[in-house]
């Protein structure tokens, strides 16, 4: 997607908006925040409404005539507008709830430029639907460069499990294959995805159903993909309308590999 002429850029716009939404973040962290109930042990926090907030205002400031899809506050602005922003304003609830620094802010207009902030690095990662890079808090970017090296695979193990008992992430964690080629990390955010396009992650494995439109998945599917990643379902069928879940790797062999042990026909002693 072309980015706005006039004024920022639809990318500057999403970096700006995350941004914002990661400052209240990191400013409410670490006190005592009261919660709203959504059911099945999940819950959103006053953070995630204030950063939600500041996101939206961001967005109605720069695009006031496009929609805003908010976790928090549902979906917002014109019924008949032609662009909706995907917004997650503090991905990982749950971890932050308990102190844990492992969270991300997500925005992403539909099918266009994303960003994803870490409010405590202090990095934001962003696309403009066709290249990557991790813009520093020091100052300066750098181009995102996925790499198998690390051998490390985040893998979401959050209820609910559409895909049991065909696809279960406890069974990939069991497999031999697995723990003889990577090492499991689980840090239930979708930070994870920015880090497989950075390099820190080898791959991403979460079941579900069509994630492509999530304001969870949104901004960090735009990026894997500009970076170069290959991007899939956990069933290796194309991300999107009907999809399953995510299989995101930083490299073909790694994806392959993935998809071998999560159907069942991978080989355990090490050769093709």
């Amino acid at each position: 997607m072309i980015d706005s002429l006039a004024g920022p850029t639809d990318t500057e716009v999403a970096a700006t908006a995350a941004l914002a939404g990661a400052e209240v973040v990191r400013a409410r962290y670490g006190r005592l925040h009261s919660r709203i109930d959504k059911g099945a042990g999940d819950f959103a926090t006053d953070a995630d409404v204030a950063a939600e907030e500041a996101i939206l205002d961001v967005l109605r400031a720069a695009r006031p005539g496009d929609a805003v899809h908010g976790e928090e506050g549902g979906r917002r602005g014109a019924a008949g507008a032609a662009r909706e922003w995907l917004v997650d304003p503090l991905c990982g609830t749950l971890n932050y709830a308990v102190g844990s620094q492992l969270v991300a802010v997500n925005v992403a207009l539909r099918n266009g430029p994303a960003a994803v902030a870490d409010p405590f690095s202090g990095e934001v990662f962003l696309t403009d639907g066709e290249t990557a890079r991790v813009r520093h808090v020091a100052g300066g970017e750098t181009p995102l460069a996925p790499a198998e090296d690390s051998r490390l695979v985040d893998v979401n193990l959050d209820p609910p499990f559409p895909s049991a008992p065909g696809f279960r992430a406890v069974d990939l964690l069991a497999h031999p294959g697995f723990v003889e080629h990577f090492r499991p990390r689980v840090v239930s955010t979708t930070l994870a995805l920015a880090w497989v396009a950075a390099g820190r992650r080898a791959a991403y494995v979460t079941d579900g159903g069509d994630l492509s439109g999530s304001v969870h998945f949104a901004a960090g599917i735009a990026l894997c993909r500009a970076a170069g990643c290959v991007v899939t379902g956990v069933d290796g069928a194309p991300a999107g309308a009907g999809g399953r879940g995510l299989l995101v790797a930083a490299d073909a062999g790694t994806h392959e590999l993935l998809l071998s042990f999560i159907r069942g026909r991978g080989r355990t002693d090490g050769n093709d």
